[in-house]
């Protein structure tokens, strides 16, 4: 990481020359981040990639009106032509009555300790091992003869955030990963599979060789599949794959989409979707999530938010402008990049665990399918309509008894939540998560 831009001085100035400019009022964010990634396929090392990067990016607003340019380039040439270029469009763009920075009482006050970042660059040798590790344990796995390579990765970024609204704050984060993806089968009848992992601290991954395993088992588990035949019947989510259902939920109540009136939730604020156990969390303040964060993009506090409660849709997701056309407040979830305005976004979203297990969920199916991978995005935002490509495992009385490819599941988002019962094996993997889900009369289409 770069030691020598001060990242906060440098947005004074740029905040500081937009107002003499003619700006009413304006913010920066500059944006700066290292990775490292290492692979290997076939026990030999494949790729050694390192990367750097900044960004600066500025916002201003003259009246009702906004425009944001962005640069790599932090030179003081570099900024004063990006300043006059950024004033200079923000005069001729059409008005905007929604846009604007935070008020002063709606900035953070508070900005507690997340965890959220891991400042020790693991040296190649070690990231190499990792992937090795992993590689030659998804290898070892009977069955398993091909590979498509693991990798073992880190980066480290850092934002900061000054506004003319007296809002001068940074933030930084981390991840560590470790993934594989291997072949089982030969021929023809060969099948692919993958496991991968990230944490914030290097000391919360597991063990390399049983991300490997994981990847070499599921793939031998997929082989010699069937044609499972056309039904209406029950289908389970893997977590891998429950969190998309989680995901199409967030979409629908983004702030943005109900404003514009793009989304099939946009008029069911305080009614009841999903049976009386589920709750859906948006939790910015998780410690060592790898998406937390203490403010939002627009400066703005973040808090935990029930999305869901008891079944009942209690809020929508919101920056400041959706939420000013919404007549609401903010909570606080502005995502923000260097080169456009903030919108919202989730952060560590998740769907609380159940009090079944997954063995459990599935005990008094007759006929349905578990489903472990989806393909395609045939996904209607403004009706719910759902129809995905899927394979998995079919469940006979209560067992995963075979697996199954090249399988369209479909059904209606609002039909699908109202009919969901969630297990208890909920683990914080990724970004958004979710144990695994049951769905109830879903159509199958097979053979």
């Amino acid at each position: 990481m770069n030691e020598k831009i001060d990242a906060l001085s440098l947005l004074d100035g740029l905040i500081g020359k937009a107002l003499a400019a003619g700006a009413d009022s304006a913010d920066g964010v500059f944006m700066e981040g290292v990775s490292l990634s290492i692979s290997q396929r076939l026990g030999e090392r494949e790729n050694l990639v390192r990367s750097e990067n900044t960004d600066l990016g500025l916002r201003v607003l003259i009246g009702s009106r906004q425009a944001m340019v962005s640069s790599s380039d932090t030179s003081g040439d570099a900024i004063d032509e990006l300043v006059g270029r950024c004033v200079a469009m923000a005069k001729s763009v059409p008005e905007d009555p929604f846009c604007g920075l935070a008020a002063p009482e709606q900035l953070a006050a508070e900005f507690p300790d997340l965890d959220s970042c891991d400042e020790t660059e693991p040296d190649p040798e070690t990231l190499s091992e990792r992937a090795a590790a992993a590689e030659d344990a998804a290898r070892a796995v009977k069955g398993v003869t091909n590979s498509e390579g693991a990798e073992a990765g880190w980066g480290l970024s850092r934002i900061a955030l000054v506004g003319s609204n007296g809002f001068r704050q940074t933030r930084s984060g981390s991840h560590h990963s470790i993934s594989a993806s291997v072949l089982a089968g030969e021929g023809t009848e060969m099948e692919r599979d993958y496991d991968y992992i990230t944490t914030v601290h290097g000391e919360d991954l597991p063990a390399p060789e049983d991300i490997g395993r994981s990847a070499g088992e599921k793939a031998v588990r997929r082989l010699n599949p069937r044609k499972a035949a056309s039904a209406q019947v029950p289908v389970v989510y893997d977590p891998r794959v429950s969190i998309s259902l989680i995901s199409h939920l967030s979409s629908a109540a983004n702030g943005s989409s109900v404003a514009r009136g793009t989304t099939f939730l946009k008029d069911k604020m305080g009614d009841k979707l999903f049976p009386d156990g589920v709750t859906i969390v948006d939790d910015p303040l998780r410690v060592r999530g790898l998406r937390s964060k203490n403010f939002d993009g627009e400066g703005v506090g973040t808090k935990r938010l029930d999305v869901v409660e008891g079944g009942v849709l209690k809020s929508w997701i919101m920056d400041l402008r959706s939420a000013r056309q919404l007549g609401l407040e903010t909570t606080g979830h502005a995502s923000r990049g260097t080169s456009s305005p903030p919108s919202p976004s989730t952060t560590n979203l998740y769907l609380e665990a159940g009090s079944v297990s997954p063995d459990a969920l599935i005990a008094d199916i007759k006929d349905g399918l578990y489903v472990t991978e989806l393909m395609g995005f045939g996904i209607n935002g403004v009706t719910g309509d759902y129809s995905r490509g899927a394979s998995g495992f079919w469940i006979e009385n209560g067992v995963k008894a075979f697996p199954v490819s090249e399988l369209t599941i479909a059904g209606n988002l609002v039909d699908m939540f109202a009919h969901l019962t969630a297990a208890d094996d909920l683990e914080f993997r990724y970004g958004t998560n979710a144990p695994t889900i049951r769905v109830e009369g879903m159509t199958v289409a097979g053979r």
